[in-house]
């Protein structure tokens, strides 16, 4: 009976970490998930993926750095449909970390 829990065990254990693997796109470095091709088409046109990838956020600070992007970097509109697919897709694959990232810049400390 023991052995048959230790086996059960370890097999749950080789099933989750399967499927934490995540497969990455070699071109981009991104991570191939709902919403990649969205990030890849929109998001490398200006910067590097790699920019994208080292990023960790919760999706409202995601969506404060695109309208950032938009209000200052000449960042296009995105349709509804697109803005979402790259939040869930960004907020999933790249969430925020406890202690990995500081709090955004106050307004009036930006650059003008």
């Amino acid at each position: 009976m023991r052995l048959a829990g230790l086996t059960l065990l370890l097999l749950v254990a080789s099933v989750e970490a399967a499927a934490e693997e995540k497969v990455i796109d070699a071109q981009t470095g991104l991570v191939i998930a709902p919403g990649w091709q969205d990030v890849r088409a929109h998001c490398g046109g200006c910067h590097s993926h790699a920019l994208v990838t080292q990023q960790r956020a919760d999706r409202d600070t995601w969506l404060a750095m695109i309208r950032w992007m938009q209000a200052t970097q000449n960042l296009w509109q995105f349709q509804p449909e697109t803005e979402q697919s790259i939040l869930d897709y960004l907020s999933e694959q790249y969430p925020a970390r406890r202690g990995q990232r500081r709090q955004p810049l106050a307004e009036d400390l930006l650059p003008p």
